[in-house]
């Protein structure tokens, strides 16, 4: 009885250090992974099937290889075209109807596509989508909050066609635009803010500094000391574009106050840009205001009911507009130095001083 309970140990036992003495591969023979059939072992003797882990599902193959030529497929079709290079479109009215539909699409790949369709009308049907301005501009800006970078970048060159297209046509729908666009100017990804930097480019260079200007000024007073920059240099590339009837006419002590506060700013393109302007305001009054100079009568010694608006100097003029600590940075960015001892200056000024 005894041989008889031993004789099945040993062969089990002579199993076992035969199986430890396999080769690896030779053991997973039996059962080999696969990614695409469920693995197959024998259990009693019987073939069964064992599914795979859950956590194997992510890794089949034919998920992966369905997914992929869909993503590369929508690159390629992603092309971040010049404007010089845009083709006119095949039919403008049959892309007119669909162009507002393709703009809210949720489909991204759609909206860029419809985002440089809306650039071709603008280049080369500008008439025929004058009147779905207020339809495209609130979906272009939509595209610019766009978590995709190139549904971004795309939104701010179409931006950038818009301006050059439409000029003053969008300066009612031009405040969320601007917001955006300076928004996207001052963000980490470099490629989206070189494309917003270019479409704030094309604003100053095609909308009126008359109309801009007023949309500009709030936006140096924002929270986001990135957004006052940018906003300050398309302030100093606005203003020279009046000209001087335009800056007499908008109110040479308004573009003094507004680039005066710049000079303290956070930031030093901020602070760059005020002095541009300043320089540029210094220049334009001192033109509109030529000082004689006389040597028995100088425009300081008169009594203040004698001056007249010729006699009132640059450094006058900034102490009557500007608070004691404004006016001397202003006049040591422009080069004269302030007195602190003719501080009574501010308030005798202020009723002589003219007004452009």
């Amino acid at each position: 009885m005894v041989t008889l309970f031993l004789a099945p140990s040993r062969m089990a036992s002579n199993t076992l250090k035969d199986l430890n003495t396999l080769p690896v591969t030779e053991k997973m023979s039996e059962c080999k992974p696969s990614l695409t059939k469920p693995c197959v072992g024998k259990i009693n003797g019987k073939s069964e099937d064992r599914p795979l882990p859950s956590s194997a599902v992510t890794l089949d193959p034919s998920v992966v290889e369905t997914e992929k030529p869909e993503a590369e497929k929508a690159a390629v079709e992603v092309e971040y075209i010049e404007s010089e290079n845009l083709d006119d479109v095949e039919d403008a009215d049959a892309v007119l109807k669909t162009v507002v539909a393709g703009l809210d699409s949720k489909d991204w790949v759609s909206v860029c596509d419809a985002l440089n369709n809306v650039r071709r009308l603008s280049i080369f049907h500008k008439e025929a989508m004058l009147h779905m301005l207020e339809k495209v501009i609130p979906l272009v800006v939509k595209s610019l909050k766009n978590p995709r970078s190139a549904v971004c970048k795309t939104a701010c060159m179409t931006s950038a066609d818009i301006f050059s297209a439409y000029n003053n046509d969008i300066t009612d729908l031009l405040d969320s635009l601007l917001t955006q666009l300076l928004l996207k100017s001052s963000q980490d990804k470099r490629f989206v803010c070189e494309a917003a930097e270019k479409a704030l480019t094309s604003m100053t260079k095609y909308v009126s500094p008359t109309l801009l200007l007023p949309k500009l000024q709030p936006c140096l007073k924002n929270r986001n000391p990135r957004i006052r920059a940018k906003a300050s240099l398309c302030f100093s590339r606005s203003v020279p574009r009046l000209g001087v009837e335009g800056i007499k006419e908008y109110g040479i002590d308004k573009l003094v106050q507004a680039a005066a506060s710049q000079l303290t700013d956070q930031l030093p393109e901020s602070r760059e840009a005020a002095r541009t302007v300043l320089l540029e305001l210094q220049s334009v009054y001192e033109k509109a205001h030529p000082i004689v100079k006389d040597e028995t009568s100088s425009p300081s010694s008169l009594p203040e009911e004698e001056q007249t608006p010729e006699a009132v100097t640059w450094e006058m003029f900034c102490q009557s507009k500007l608070s004691a600590l404004s006016a001397q940075a202003v006049l040591r960015v422009t080069n004269i130095v302030a007195v602190p001892a003719r501080e009574g200056l501010v308030t005798a000024g202020s009723s002589s001083s003219s007004q452009l």
